[in-house]
């Protein structure tokens, strides 16, 4: 890191996965903007990286408000690295979908997402990185054809943008998580044995695994990886099949 201290946004970095890529790029050394839309998880997240020895404050937002995330923009100060975890995900099956529930998943997956990408592209230094976070599922799965495409959108802009940017010396690249034990899939226990009997390694991937690759990505020694989508998922797309 130079002198002064460079500055990491984390959105949806309340809980799980935005958590662990919180608690891990503080590790690194920078501070981290904890970007999220409630307030309580946003501070404990906060709590932690300062009782680590870490450096954090919160931004409370809604991502899909254009002045809002602007706003943070604006206000982080050393910028250089920007990752783009807050997103939705439920459960509809194809034939129940609607033009409204595209629309919503879409609004916060893969069009807040760009939002944040081009604003944050107009401050970030030469070096900067984006790291955004896509799917596995982006390979296809069933019952949330909108989830699949919004996460596939995140792939495909990714690599775009990475054109784009690799003049100015701007990495993008994305995280492909797999299953990943949150408290999101706890909350569906009745799957749960179904999913870590299909895993290769037999066992579910952590948060903090996520994270690690963020921090790959993030590192000033990754200058040479851009337009690329990092699975991560212990194995489970070698099969050919990206279904929950």
């Amino acid at each position: 890191m130079n002198a002064e201290q460079a500055t990491a946004i984390v959105t949806g970095a309340g809980a799980g996965i935005g958590r662990a890529i919180a608690l891990r790029l503080s590790q690194e050394g920078y501070l981290v903007i904890v970007a999220d839309r409630a307030e309580d998880p946003a501070a404990e997240t906060v709590a932690q990286i300062q009782s680590a020895g870490g450096a954090a404050r919160a931004e409370i937002l809604d991502i899909t408000n254009p002045a809002a995330t602007q706003a943070l923009i604006d206000g982080a100060k050393g910028l250089r690295v920007l990752v783009n975890n807050a997103g939705i995900f439920d459960v509809i099956a194809f034939d129940n979908l609607t033009a409204d529930d595209f629309r919503r998943m879409y609004e916060i997956n893969t069009v807040a997402m760009f939002t944040l990408c081009q604003q944050a592209s107009r401050v970030l230094p030469e070096g900067g990185r984006i790291i955004n976070l896509a799917s596995r599922a982006a390979f296809g799965a069933r019952n949330y054809a909108h989830y699949v495409a919004s996460k596939a959108g995140v792939a495909g802009m990714t690599k775009a943008m990475s054109l784009e940017l690799a003049a100015r010396q701007i990495t993008v690249n994305a995280v492909a998580p797999g299953v990943i034990e949150t408290d999101m899939l706890k909350a569906r226990p009745e799957g749960l044995e179904g999913m870590r009997v299909q895993q290769p390694s037999g066992r579910l991937g952590s948060p903090e695994h996520i994270a690690h690759a963020v921090a790959f990505l993030a590192d000033p020694r990754a200058e040479y990886v851009t337009g690329q989508v990092l699975i991560v998922d212990g194995g489970r797309s070698v099969g050919g099949t990206a279904a929950f």
